[in-house]
């Protein structure tokens, strides 16, 4: 990591925090596809954001100029950073009013970086990173396709790390020019951000999703192991949208912020005494992490009359046929989650038939659905109960008891019994880890002996038996 650049003095400031930086390698491709997603977003966003952006060189700002004449019609101030070229100031954009160019010093550690910095009141969003050195290439060399070239950074939603890397960059301006920092200044000042909507979140992620999947597929097929690591590294960042958001959310709730970590946790512990197998253990895993992203729980039946809301008979995997509900109709943009798509939509089904959004029955409800509907429940009850004075060991058994009035009609009996045993281990000082999703860019999920061991297990989504 160079000394003096911006990645560098964010992740100094957090290195013995709590809050350490999660750093990640990416392609460039991968980089373009999450910023013209995030850089597109502004389009059609009427909120006027401030947009910080490091180029690295003035060719490559060169190659991005109409985009960002186009964004400076939605945005109150863009400020460009690049070691500039001999053409750097001549294009038409760069001479728009609410339009700003940095020239870096080439000896300046930020101009080997790449960063889009974006505030607006509604929500953020950054890009920061910076390109691996030659040393970091290793015996390999730097590779000689442009789509190769690696970067080492972050991207994130997150408004706090946002608002601190835009103090930095700002700050760096002021090197070079002191009346443009003081302009961005008054107008940060000017910017208050709220905390975004579980719809604006969902946007702007199905918007970097489709960009990946749209990178993705510029690949062709993966039959060189490089390709295989470029499709490697972008599906890892589709997963990574939806964990992020994921997290917000449960950031944004404040009565209960660990919802999603606890009920991973929960989760992961009972499909452990059910004795599930490690696919199934990591795909409810996964959809515990995202199960509060679908805001089924607070609407009205969605149920279509007449639509099959069954497997079919000689193709027990294929996916339910219920009606997409908004919070799991964004996952299911991407193939590989289309599975996590459908216990999430389906958690808030009853075990007698009379949820929601396809009232299945019984066995017909898939099992991660019936363990998550569980936990997400009891989880909640103890959350409520946590500063009502009352002992740990009450506040256990109380909630099982209200878990235990609605066996057999809201969830599975068999479950219940099983959550019974998990609540005598916590009553007896067990306690549960509930650690924070980890990124990175070969994650189980593009596992295909995995993919292969659900598609064939999930043929068999049948009652789990517990003695």
């Amino acid at each position: 990591m160079l000394k003096g650049s911006i990645l560098d003095q964010l992740e100094t400031a957090h290195r013995h925090q709590k809050t350490s930086l999660k750093l990640g390698v990416y392609y460039k491709n991968t980089l373009v596809s999450l910023c013209h997603a995030l850089e597109d977003h502004i389009l059609s966003d009427e909120s006027s954001p401030i947009v910080i952006t490091a180029f690295q060189q003035g060719k490559w700002y060169l190659e991005e100029a109409e985009r960002y004449a186009d964004m400076a019609k939605h945005s109150s101030h863009i400020a460009i950073m690049a070691a500039p070229d001999t053409v750097w100031t001549e294009h038409p954009t760069s001479k728009l009013a609410n339009v700003d160019l940095v020239p870096l010093d080439t000896s300046d550690p930020v101009a080997q970086e790449w960063h889009l910095i974006i505030l607006s009141p509604n929500y953020t969003a950054m890009v920061l990173c910076q390109e691996l050195s030659p040393e970091d290439y290793g015996a390999g060399g730097q590779p000689e396709s442009d789509v190769e070239r690696k970067f080492y950074g972050l991207w994130t939603f997150e408004p706090t790390l946002v608002k601190q890397t835009a103090d930095l960059a700002i700050k760096h301006i002021g090197n070079y020019n002191p009346e443009l920092q003081q302009k961005l200044l008054q107008a940060q000042k000017k910017i208050k951000t709220a905390v975004a909507t579980p719809e604006e979140y969902a946007t702007v992620v199905s918007r970097v999703v489709e960009y990946l999947q749209t990178g993705q597929e510029k690949l062709g097929t993966p039959t060189a192991l490089r390709h295989e690591a470029l499709d490697s590294n972008l599906i890892s960042n589709e997963i990574q949208a939806f964990l992020r958001m994921a997290q917000l959310m449960d950031q944004a709730d404040i009565n209960n912020p660990m919802a999603a970590a606890e009920v991973v946790s929960l989760a992961e512990t009972l499909a452990q005494l059910l004795e599930l197998p490690a696919w199934q253990i990591k795909r409810l895993r996964l959809a515990a992490w995202l199960h509060r992203i679908d805001p089924l729980q607070r609407s009205q039946s969605i149920l279509t009359p007449g639509v099959s809301t069954r497997y079919q008979e000689n193709s027990p995997s294929t996916p339910l046929t219920c009606p997409l509900v908004p919070g799991a109709q964004v996952l299911r943009k991407m193939p590989r989650l289309r599975a996590i798509a459908q216990i999430i939509t389906h958690q808030t089904e009853w075990w007698d038939g009379t949820g929601e959004p396809a009232r299945l029955t019984g066995d017909e409800i898939p099992l991660e659905s019936r363990i998550l509907a569980l936990v997400s429940d009891f989880q909640y009850r103890v959350n409520q109960k946590k500063n009502s004075g009352q002992s740990r060991e009450q506040v256990f058994t109380q909630a099982l008891e209200e878990c235990k009035e609605q066996q057999s009609y809201r969830f599975d009996p068999k479950l219940v019994d099983a959550l019974t045993l998990l609540v005598m281990g916590l009553q007896q000082g067990l306690e549960l880890p509930t650690n924070t999703p980890k990124f990175s860019s070969r994650m189980w999920l593009i596992d295909s002996k995995a993919d292969s061991d659900a598609r064939v297990s999930d043929q068999k989504l049948e009652s789990t038996k517990f003695d």
